[in-house]
């Protein structure tokens, strides 16, 4: 591909018309750019063409080394020649263009701009947007984190609940073996009674503790 010969410079963002690359979708420079990259494609391209052609016409298909050097050379000063033209015709194009054509109104609003231009509001409104805005952002916060609080208490809340209806489950299971195989002995009965206080205190004191953490909730 054939170089475009134009030079970026750094450029501020009026000289970058962002308004225009926002309103077209491309910034103005890059439209010329383009322009200018397809010219000089379309430009060599041409000469390539032509110099094939010539030398075709004036050596048939098997042209010497020589001659096909010197077409080489002519078309070289050629497309130079053409290239320095252009250059000095590419800033008045770029006026031209960019100024005139790739420029958007003062009065052509994008549609995402229209409600401003329709009720425009001053900065000390747009302040006090800003601080509504973000009173609304902290109280959604504060929303969310009750809920996931209020969602961890529920779950705490529903471990409490199971643990008390295993250990109802466990005393009627206990009340309806003592009450269809006896008590037993007494040494093993004082054994097993043991066995199940120590069990309801270590269930109840589990049950204390979870409480006690969702009072202090």
């Amino acid at each position: 591909m054939a170089e475009c010969g134009i030079e970026a410079m750094p450029l501020s963002p009026e000289t970058l018309k962002l308004y225009e690359a926002q309103f077209f979708g491309f910034t103005p420079q890059t439209c010329m750019l383009r322009i200018y990259s397809a010219f000089q494609d379309c430009l060599h391209d041409i000469l390539m063409t032509v110099e094939a052609v010539f030398v075709r016409k004036l050596a048939g298909e098997k042209p010497p080394e020589k001659l096909s050097q010197q077409a080489r050379e002519c078309t070289s000063k050629l497309h130079a020649f053409l290239q320095e033209r252009i250059q000095r015709l590419s800033s008045r194009m770029d006026t031209l263009l960019v100024d005139s054509v790739l420029s958007v109104p003062p009065n052509v609003l994008l549609p995402e701009d229209g409600p401003h231009k329709e009720q425009p509001r001053d900065m000390q409104e747009l302040l006090e947007l800003e601080g509504e805005l973000g009173q609304l952002q902290q109280c959604y916060q504060a929303e969310v984190c009750a809920r996931q609080a209020l969602l961890a208490e529920l779950e705490e809340q529903r471990e409490v609940q199971e643990d008390l209806d295993s250990l109802l489950r466990w005393i009627g299971e206990l009340r309806a073996s003592w009450m269809q195989g006896g008590l037993g002995d007494v040494q093993e009965s004082l054994a097993f009674m043991t066995r199940t206080v120590k069990h309801v205190r270590d269930v109840m004191q589990g049950i204390t503790q979870k409480s006690s953490m969702l009072d202090h909730h």
